[in-house]
């Protein structure tokens, strides 16, 4: 008789875990964060690097590689994994974009880089 397990992976991506060079801590060191302290400490922990060392993917091809995709032979970006994520049906010759909104002042410049976390739908309206 064979067992399965479930297993749970959370991936916290943008974390570089560069260190400030004024306050001496990168941002998970200086932040408030006792659930994610409390999940650690009762979970495997680990580190990946998923092209090679040195090199930075973005958030598509780091994503391929913890699943087991080399990201450079396999290189999809993320407008095509967020599109086929909502259902989109994108062929070979397709090209699929993706964006943020935001909000800026009156003199430019950024001032919510996520615009609110907009719904889908005004999201929809707004394209």
């Amino acid at each position: 008789m064979t067992t399965s397990s479930k297993i749970v992976m959370i991936v916290v991506d943008g974390l570089g875990g560069m260190r400030h060079p004024k306050y001496g801590m990168s941002e998970l060191e200086a932040a408030k964060i006792p659930t994610l302290d409390e999940l650690a400490s009762e979970s495997s922990c680990g580190v990946t690097t998923p092209v090679l060392p040195g090199i930075t993917p973005g958030s598509g091809p780091g994503h391929m590689a913890l699943f087991g995709y080399d990201p450079v032979k396999y290189l999809l970006g993320r407008g095509v994994l967020e599109g086929m994520g909502i259902g989109a049906n994108i062929g070979l010759t397709d090209v699929a974009a993706r964006g943020n909104f935001c909000r800026i002042d009156t003199g430019g410049k950024i001032i919510d880089r996520r615009s609110g976390r907009l719904d889908s739908s005004e999201g929809k309206r707004l394209v």
